[in-house]
């Protein structure tokens, strides 16, 4: 059973690990989980993710990996976010901030956002979420420490204060309190407040720990699995997903920008729809390959550029490409021959092999090259004009 979860600030490491066997992966960003389908996975967790400062895991992700019969679950923080907008399309939200988001409870993205650190140090949280401050209010009064009029005055200060800059301390300097009610909060707080990300985010783990035991692992996806988003979706990914040579980062934005500008860019756009056109093709006829065939179209491509083992991960990333999507684009090429391996046998009364063969040929100046190389061969025919208007052989094409 392979579970990716994206797990950041709501819960340390060690204790998701504790709750549920699973690929940890830092709070998720657009492309993230596009990039996770790769590996055919059963089960995705979202708790935590990132916004503002890059783009946010997209909804049209999500949705692929619902298409692609993966489990997703969601809680806590932008999972219970983007679970209370996609739970009628499957997404499996827990806990109750989740419930909160759905029953129109809470509508605002700024409840659960705060600042924390870089994924290598843990996460770790800097500043205090919107619904902590009012979960703690709430506990705070119900245990008779707050009267409602003082827990209302907490949760006001809070909403007062940016996300970045809302810690306890901040949020407390601003509260007007007497010192009685400030001495039975200090007691309160010593005891530990309640942390509802972290209980939402715990009860998500248990919730696919429960659902993995009862369900079998979800046979491996083909390669081409993150190719069931919409067109407007993948050229979105294309933009906007990252090509590195080596130090240097770049958008696709970017090297497509350049490669218009080619000389050649006309022929290489349209080598490169005539794959995409017979391999889409294919798929919407039910054909399918293999993973050896997978296999083979990715080794000989990469063998015919020459690039050895030690450099493959190097050129993957020249090319904008992971291991996953490498695959995705040799299945294409796999599935393009295929197609015309079956080609005859796709339409009714279909084109042979030789009719292919002759079609081309004759496009391209090889079938006038090929008669005359033969003409010369017979002793009683000398050479005649070309059709070039010269004595000779018919001028190859270039490129041919």
């Amino acid at each position: 059973m392979k579970i990716i979860a994206f797990v950041g600030p709501s819960l340390p490491a060690a204790e998701v690990a504790a709750l549920l066997p699973c690929e940890l992966r830092p709070p998720a960003r657009q492309g993230d989980v596009f990039r996770a389908l790769g590996e055919a996975p059963d089960a995705l967790v979202l708790l935590d993710g990132v916004f503002e400062s890059v783009p946010s895991v997209w909804h049209h992700e999500l949705l692929a990996a619902l298409d692609a019969g993966v489990a997703v679950f969601g809680a806590a923080s932008m999972g219970a976010l983007r679970a209370a907008e996609l739970h009628a399309r499957g997404m499996r939200g827990v806990g109750r901030i989740f419930e909160a988001y759905r029953e129109g409870q809470l509508v605002d993205d700024s409840e659960v956002a705060l600042l924390h650190g870089p994924p290598d140090l843990g996460s770790r949280p800097l500043t205090v979420p919107l619904v902590q401050v009012r979960a703690a209010a709430e506990w705070a009064h119900q245990q008779g420490a707050l009267s409602a009029r003082e827990a209302r005055a907490l949760v006001v200060a809070a909403e007062r204060i940016h996300y970045q800059e809302r810690t306890w301390r901040a949020v407390l300097g601003r509260v007007r309190w007497s010192a009685s009610v400030r001495g039975r909060w200090k007691v309160l707080e010593e005891a530990g407040l309640p942390d509802p990300k972290a209980e939402d985010a715990r009860a998500c783990l248990r919730e696919v720990a429960r659902w993995s035991r009862r369900r079998r692992p979800r046979r491996a996806q083909g390669a081409d699995a993150t190719l069931l988003a919409p067109a407007h979706v993948r050229q979105r990914r294309l933009f906007e997903d990252e090509t590195r040579w080596g130090e240097v980062a770049l958008k696709g934005a970017q090297v497509l920008g350049f490669l218009r500008g080619r000389a050649d860019a006309d022929a290489v756009r349209e080598a490169g729809m005539r794959r995409k056109l017979l391999a889409g093709w294919g798929r919407s006829l039910g054909i399918s390959v293999d993973a050896e065939a997978v296999a083979s179209a990715l080794e000989g491509w990469l063998e015919a550029l020459e690039v050895s083992g030690e450099d493959r991960g190097a050129f993957l990333g020249a090319c904008g490409l992971d291991e996953a999507s490498a695959r995705s684009l040799a299945e294409e090429v796999a599935l393009e021959q295929r197609v015309l391996e079956l080609g005859a046998h796709l339409l009714a009364d279909g084109p042979s092999a030789d009719e292919a063969l002759a079609a081309e040929a004759r496009l391209s100046g090889l079938w006038a090259d090929a008669a005359q190389r033969i003409a010369e061969e017979i002793p009683a025919h000398p050479p005649a004009r070309s059709p070039g208007g010269r004595r000779g052989r018919a001028r190859r094409p270039r490129g041919a």
